[in-house]
């Protein structure tokens, strides 16, 4: 019989400059057209987001050590891939060291931990952050590591899949998964508001997790992945030479409220999902998820208040909510997650709280 497999715990962090009203200034003044620019504010008022996380100081007190957005992203001469890829090598393990020590393992779950999973789409360097977080933690350096990468917003479903994959075949072994994001590196300096619009709701942060067979926090129970048919072109993620290039489609939410309602019996047949934890892609997404589930009214509000407090921060943000959601859930509840992203996919998870949690 295989083992059951659980997510232990959930460890967030973020870096410390809310830039989300810099980078709302700093937007409408990139944006030269005066409809562009009116719109670009609207929609801003009505993104439901109130604060996002950079180590790119766009505004506030700098040290010595610190990035000035106003002169990293100089109107004319945007940055290189190179030089992005040089702050994230900079800012990643700093954050990710943050989220680890937040995670608290102690040294006994340090010498069970025999897997490391990484999932990142926003920055690479090699060695990466799987040995960093090693070296960080005293692992045995015998560890096997995995690196998620260019999966976007849906990794983290991915990650928690192969955690349990690895767990239901070696159930005394645990799996360490870190979710890191440093989304704003790749701001594009366009004067198509579409584009601009689609950097007004990311953020960065980190999520570092144990998995393992200890019956303790979420069983994660089973995993279940919907691809859209011709919707490949919604979302796309290229590394071009001036960071990494991204297309986000208005289309989205409706793609994802249509492909719900289609396997709406999938996911609330019996009633039984009482725990909704949805990556906030945006404030339409969520409304479109919610519509298509027929869900009640603050079904989505831990999706809602992360989005609110931090923004969306692609593979990490479902585990922002898991983790919010892990907090005040009750023994037995069972819940239901979801990530979308390129394909265009739904990749979903059904868990339920342990009893000894």
């Amino acid at each position: 019989m295989a083992s059951r497999v659980y997510l232990e715990r959930i460890a967030t962090a973020t870096f410390d400059s809310d830039v989300h009203e810099a980078f709302v200034r700093y937007a409408h003044g990139m944006l030269r057209e005066e409809r562009s620019r009116a719109l670009f504010l609207r929609m801003a008022e009505r993104s439901g987001i109130t604060a996002r996380y950079s180590p790119l100081f766009i505004d506030g007190t700098h040290g010595p050590t610190d990035v000035d957005a106003y002169e990293f992203y100089q109107s004319g001469s945007f940055p290189a891939t190179a030089q992005r890829m040089a702050l994230y090598k900079q800012f990643a393990p700093v954050l990710m060291r943050r989220a680890l020590d937040r995670l608290a393992l102690s040294q006994e779950e340090r010498q069970r931990v025999r897997h490391v999973i990484v999932t990142s789409c926003t920055g690479f360097y090699a060695p990466g952050l799987d040995f960093d977080a090693v070296d960080y933690l005293g692992l045995d350096p015998s560890v096997e590591r995995t690196m998620i990468g260019f999966m976007g917003c849906y990794a983290a479903m991915n990650a928690l899949k192969q955690a349990r994959h690895i767990v239901r075949s070696e159930p005394d072994d645990s799996v360490l998964v870190i979710n890191l994001e440093i989304c704003t590196l790749h701001l594009q300096e366009s004067q198509e508001l579409g584009e601009v619009l689609s950097f007004l709701v990311f953020g960065d942060g980190c999520a570092a997790s144990l998995v393992s067979a200890r019956p303790t926090g979420f069983e994660l129970e089973s995993f279940r992945a919907i691809r859209l048919e011709n919707t490949s072109n919604l979302i796309t993620w290229d590394i071009g030479d001036q960071g990494f290039d991204m297309v986000l489609s208005g289309q989205v939410p409706t793609a994802v409220g249509q492909a719900l309602e289609a396997h709406r019996k999938d996911f609330v047949h019996d009633g039984s999902v009482a725990l909704w934890a949805v990556h906030p892609g945006g404030r339409s997404v969520l409304d479109a998820v919610e519509d298509a589930l027929a869900l009640p009214t603050g079904a989505l509000q831990a999706s809602r208040d992360v989005l609110r407090q931090y923004g969306n921060m692609s593979s990490a943000t479902v585990m922002f909510v898991l983790e919010s959601i892990m907090r005040t859930a009750r023994a037995g509840q069972r819940g239901c997650a979801m990530a979308f992203g390129p394909g265009l996919t739904a990749e979903t998870m059904n868990f339920v709280t342990a009893p000894q949690s």
